[in-house]
């Protein structure tokens, strides 16, 4: 995910305590980075982690196959959910 600096044109901001603001400092410190290099870094990944589940689904082999035998059994008939399926929309057209 590189970007130059010219491309950074948005901004992101947030209000912090002065005692979670020291552990920040201290962090992007020994880290050896910027301020803005850390709360980068540490933003993509905390977002790459909220979102992997649903960009990415990622299966052993043995459940990639369970999952292909699920999928390959048919359907069954839900008369419920056929009658509901039947019905007209509440909300209209």
């Amino acid at each position: 995910m590189a970007t130059t600096a010219r491309a950074r044109a948005e901004r992101i901001e947030f209000r912090t305590t002065p005692e979670l603001r020291r552990l920040i400092e201290r962090a992007v410190d020994a880290s050896d980075t910027t301020l803005t290099g850390f709360a980068e870094a540490s933003l993509v990944f905390a977002a790459q982690r909220v979102m992997a589940d649903r960009d990415v689904f990622t299966l052993s082999e043995d459940a990639a196959a369970e999952w292909e035998a699920i999928n390959a059994r048919p359907a069954r008939d839900l008369e419920g959910l056929r009658r509901l399926m039947a019905r007209s929309s509440p909300f209209g057209e």
